[in-house]
């Protein structure tokens, strides 16, 4: 075995290493590409044949290149390609023109507080008059309504923009006929006819043809400000006064992309790369003040935007005020930003306390939906708030591996939300209970979903689901493991790491590496961090080197269990390889994600 093993040169069925069901209950399988791709590109691109072959897993060879250093200039798409993007263009730049009062439309969720955020920037930076409103999660609902249209309207809005939402809310936007034009500029699912509006931009309605389907609202929304600026260059706006900086806003945009899950390949990774240069210039009050509430001084990555800042800004969406999150985004006055993100952090300790209220109820109730076979775990409690069902339903997803749908009861009414695995289109299935006549309100993508229907049919709807979704009982009760490579305790250098490294951002389609460190001894181990669920480890090679370990959320599960055991019994362990930043040290450590006993 070297060193920087990448495994077998062909696809073996045996598990790596022999491990078939490891402490977690999961089968480490090879993940790889073509071996000799992986030579080739590493010797077109000058990087180590690791970094090759890492390569060759993500990326065709002819786009190599741009994954491995992902731009702009060669992966923006023309606007224009997205269906009726040239009339939201035309439209937003009469209404700039003419200065007219514009109200952006947005939604409570990280996606939709920077899609409203960049929107209002860019129109108030040409000169127009811009309100923002977003819906309260629990009054209001996800998308627009009738009354908060025509209130936009009383208001003086003679254009109103829809960002993340819309796409779907044809009777609502009704309201607007008449007495203000409406642009949409969305991305989720079409499920009936487009509304009869200015122009509805939307990569996933069912008549665009661009290739755009996996960008989030905010990147559709950069896209439009792209289109809007070319509009009003050609009308010669620009001959006496300076362009936006647009490109300052893609730290709004990478927020966004990540926190949506959006996939980190093409475009999209060209967008968070770059967003996240903007990031750490800490230009932005808003997302500077949240950064160092958390407490964050490296270097900004992809993790930073998933488990640092998205968490925060969607935590008032869910159990506070809708709109913090996007006034955070807006703020300008770095006083008013660290106050404002201080009440963001609070809030979002309060949201973690609700969701552990609910979690634990959560996972005993579909424990016993797994026992008896179900194929999707649908579980509802009585009180459970609907801001947190969506973070539930995905932590009983990873647990058990199958389809969740969790929802919150109150006065007769179940409102939830589902996530789901690789391979089974929950969006599909809860868009068929709609249909059905199961559901009173009910969409979403193959990933995730939303629902709300009478309490007492939420039987109905189980059997329902797992009728339309049967397969997914044949799923293993723990996700295989992908590996990379093998490493002996030595070779886990700071320069492999950062070789590594290059392959950032790391995310949704560019999962980070996982190396397998083979019989390895913990020397050490103790807990650190909130309340001691963070366990840090210190390990030897089976040929000596010694290699810093560190295993997150591990409370008193196995792998805690594993780490501290005292026995210096040989391990297993499989991890990413990360070079850390701190106070101008460089270290290599092992951020483990799983363990399995030798022999």
């Amino acid at each position: 075995m070297r060193d920087a093993d990448t495994g077998p040169d062909t696809a073996a069925e045996a598990p790596v290493l022999g491990v078939a069901r490891s402490l977690t209950g999961r089968r480490w399988t090879w993940r790889q590409g073509d071996a000799r791709i992986g030579l080739g590109l590493a010797q077109r691109l000058g990087v180590p044949e690791l970094v090759g072959r890492l390569l060759a897993a993500r990326a065709a060879p002819e786009a190599a290149a741009d994954f491995l250093s992902p731009t702009l200039r060669a992966l923006l798409p023309d606007p224009s390609r997205l269906a009726d993007m040239d009339a939201a263009a035309e439209r937003l730049a009469a209404a700039v023109r003419s200065g007219e009062t514009v109200a952006v439309f947005g939604d409570y969720d990280v996606d939709g507080a920077c899609a409203a955020a960049l929107t209002v920037r860019v129109l108030r930076e040409l000169g127009c008059e811009v309100r923002h409103y977003v819906p309260d999660r629990i009054r209001e609902g996800y998308g627009p309504n009738a009354p908060a249209i025509a209130s936009l309207c009383e208001a003086g809005a003679t254009l109103i923009v829809c960002v993340d939402c819309g796409t779907a809310a044809a009777e609502a936007l009704e309201a607007a006929e008449g007495r203000a034009e409406v642009v949409v500029l969305d991305h989720h699912a079409q499920q009936g006819p487009l509304p009869r509006i200015a122009a509805t931009v939307n990569p996933n309605r069912l008549d665009c043809a661009s290739g755009l389907r996996h960008l989030c609202a905010a990147a559709v929304a950069f896209l439009a400000a792209v289109a809007l600026v070319r509009a009003l260059r050609r009308a010669g706006y620009f001959a006496h006064r300076a362009e936006p900086a647009l490109m300052e806003l893609l730290d709004l945009v990478a927020l966004a992309t990540v926190c949506d899950v959006m996939p980190l390949t093409g475009l999209n990774r060209a967008l968070v790369a770059q967003g996240l240069k903007v990031l750490a210039r800490r230009g932005r009050p808003g997302l500077a003040a949240l950064m160092e509430v958390a407490q964050m001084r490296d270097i900004p990555s992809a993790h930073t935007l998933g488990f640092l800042l998205g968490p925060r800004i969607n935590a008032a969406g869910r159990i506070a005020e809708s709109d913090s999150g996007l006034r955070l985004l807006l703020s300008d006055d770095r006083i008013e930003a660290r106050v404002m993100a201080e009440k963001l952090d609070a809030v979002n300790r309060r949201r973690q306390e609700v969701e552990g209220e609910v979690l634990a109820a959560a996972y005993a109730a579909a424990e016993a939906q797994a026992a008896a076979g179900h194929p999707v775990l649908l579980i509802g409690g009585e009180g459970w708030h609907p801001g947190v069902v969506g973070i539930v339903a995905g932590r009983v997803k990873e647990r058990f591996n199958r389809p969740a749908c969790v929802a919150g009861i109150a006065e007769g009414l179940a409102k939830g939300s589902g996530r789901s695995v690789a391979g089974v289109d929950l969006g599909a299935a809860v868009i068929a209970a709609r249909q059905a006549g199961l559901l009173l309100t009910g969409g979403g993508h193959p990933m995730a979903a939303g629902f709300s229907l009478a309490a007492e049919g939420l039987e109905a709807l189980h059997a329902f689901l797992g009728e339309r979704l049967a397969h997914a009982a044949m799923l293993p009760a723990a996700a295989d493991l992908g590996v990379e490579g093998t490493l002996a305790v030595p070779a886990a250098s700071t320069a492999l790491a950062q070789e590594v490294g290059r392959l950032a951002p790391f995310g949704a389609g560019n999962e980070e590496p996982v190396f397998a460190i083979p019989r390895c001894r913990v020397v050490r181990a103790d807990r650190v961090g909130k309340e001691g669920g963070t366990v840090r480890a210190f390990l030897e090679g089976e040929g000596g080197g010694r290699l810093k370990a560190i295993c997150f959320r591990a409370k008193d599960g196995p792998l805690a269990q594993a780490l501290l055991a005292g026995d210096r019994a040989p391990l297993h362990l499989c991890g990413q390889l990360r070079a850390e930043r701190w106070n101008d040290n460089v270290s290599t450590s092992l951020h483990v994600v799983d363990a399995a006993r030798v022999g």
